[in-house]
């Protein structure tokens, strides 16, 4: 049988769970997720996992965060004077929100804190310093 190997575009069904078993993402219900091996459209403990593996096959990944979504960077967490802020927008904690960075790029964020005078802000993503663990079923290799 074909192994997935760089340059396969395959498609697989996946749950990915945190360290204490709880489920942040999963395909069940939708269709199977495509992507190429080797063009970095996912994580690259992701595609590692996924090379080698057969079509029909299923396999538990146990992948560390260095290979997922990398350490926190607390150069990414910033404080940011409440008045810079447009009055329309109330900020909660836990909320996702995008703003521009001084490269003009743009920055989804993560609401972290908020006191009257500052709003504290996180552009590390969600998952970063977390190791991850993924059922997956390769469905096929293209």
């Amino acid at each position: 049988m074909t192994q997935a190997k760089e340059g396969d575009t395959v498609k697989i069904h996946y749950t990915g769970r945190l360290q204490d078993g709880s489920v942040f993402d999963s395909s069940s219900g939708r269709e199977p997720l495509q992507f190429t091996i080797g063009n970095g459209q996912v994580i690259p403990g992701f595609e590692e996992a996924v090379a080698g593996m057969q079509a029909g096959e299923k396999k538990t990944a146990e992948i560390p965060c260095d290979k997922a979504y990398g350490e926190q960077n607390a150069s990414m967490v910033m404080v940011v004077d409440r008045k810079q802020v447009p009055a329309e927008l109330d900020p909660e904690v836990g909320q996702r929100m995008e703003m521009g960075s001084p490269s003009g790029e743009l920055l989804t964020v993560t609401v972290i804190e908020v006191n009257n005078e500052n709003i504290t802000l996180d552009a590390n993503p969600p998952l970063a310093g977390e190791d991850l663990t993924f059922d997956i079923e390769l469905v096929e290799i293209g």
